[in-house]
């Protein structure tokens, strides 16, 4: 049976191993990285989930900023990544971490600005996610436009960068 739990119950060696094997260990030159460069997972908002004690799945979540053209700042919270052990991949975990996370996201007041890079067509199926306001974002490196996926009332439908956030959410 899988168990959700908060990250820090997880080695953080156990899970660079994990995001390793699920996304490659050249990922640190991701986009992604890049928008949350420096700064600490939200503790609230990230989750490991274990199976008989061990690590099949984690989600993290990260406090970056909006810096709009306009000189509007918006606060967000950037999700991902979602790692699933490969072998483990299709069985709902990270489904379930997803879920999890933006329960988490509701009940911490903290779901007003969600982003991730991801397929359009899962996540906005499965969870709500668009691409609706986000056609005039940019971000600290290459990425396909229709990826950057946002929900929430608070999410910024105009133009700036997506950096990390200098002051980050305890």
């Amino acid at each position: 049976m899988i168990r959700i739990a908060p990250i820090s119950e997880v080695e953080p060696q156990a899970v660079e191993h994990l995001l390793d094997r699920a996304f490659g260990t050249d990922r640190h030159e991701r986009t992604a990285y890049r928008i949350r460069q420096g700064m600490p997972a939200i503790p609230r908002l990230s989750f490991a989930a274990l199976e008989n004690g061990a690590l099949v799945g984690t989600i993290q979540c990260w406090p970056i900023l909006f810096d709009g053209d306009d000189g509007q700042d918006v606060p967000m919270v950037m999700l991902g990544p979602v790692a699933v052990e490969p072998a483990r991949q299709r069985d709902g975990i990270g489904r379930d971490l997803m879920l999890y996370a933006l329960n988490a996201a509701v009940a911490s007041g903290e779901a007003g600005a969600l982003m991730l890079i991801g397929d359009p067509e899962y996540y906005g199926r499965f969870f709500g996610f668009t691409a609706d306001r986000t056609a005039g974002w940019r971000a600290p490196g290459p990425v396909e436009q229709r990826r950057l996926l946002a929900m929430g009332d608070s999410v910024p439908d105009g133009a700036g960068m997506l950096a990390p956030r200098t002051v980050a959410l305890a």
